[in-house]
């Protein structure tokens, strides 16, 4: 599996990537994993880690902070391996190939003063709702941008704070 490392304010040493490399092999054999990309920050006294994958068109992703990168590492594995694990039946089961990943690369531009930080470009591909709320699990984020294959429409789903989930339909 190749590993794309990333660092801010964080020197990554070479054990660290041997160690995290070995950790992460799991996942080449477990789901066919061809890539990962790893990112590690140093914030004050903490360290934070987040480790992304493709998997099967999805992106199964796990963030960690702690004082200790191993401990770290240790704990992303763990957390990667249940989402994979509670979400693979799911994905097998709709008849999805397993070996079709295909990565997204994300554009990401840095603006100065009231422009946003992050400017963020993707893929989107129809997809049903049930899909999307999976896929916006994976990633454990609170909104998902995706098109629906209902009317080919693009449908914002998002978290509500009750827990519950709201959908967004544009009116055409």
């Amino acid at each position: 599996m190749q590993l794309n490392f990333k660092s801010r304010n964080f020197d990554i040493t070479d054990a660290l990537k041997e160690y995290t490399d070995k950790r992460l092999a799991k996942f080449d054999k477990l789901i066919g994993a061809e890539e990962a990309v790893v990112t590690m920050r140093g914030i004050k006294d903490r360290q934070r880690l987040e480790i992304s994958i493709p998997y099967n068109g999805l992106i199964i992703r796990g963030e960690e902070e702690g004082y200790d990168m191993y401990t770290c590492v240790d704990n992303v594995v763990e957390k990667l391996e249940s989402q994979i694990h509670k979400y693979r039946t799911r994905l097998i089961k709709r008849g999805r190939s397993e070996r079709n990943a295909e990565p997204a690369a994300p554009e990401t531009h840095w603006f100065e003063d009231d422009q946003p930080v992050k400017v963020k470009s993707f893929s989107t591909k129809p997809m049903s709702v049930e899909e999307a709320i999976m896929q916006m699990n994976l990633l454990g984020h609170n909104f998902f941008v995706f098109v629906n294959d209902d009317g080919n429409v693009v449908n914002v789903l998002y978290r509500r704070y009750d827990g519950e989930y709201g959908l967004l339909i544009p009116e055409i």
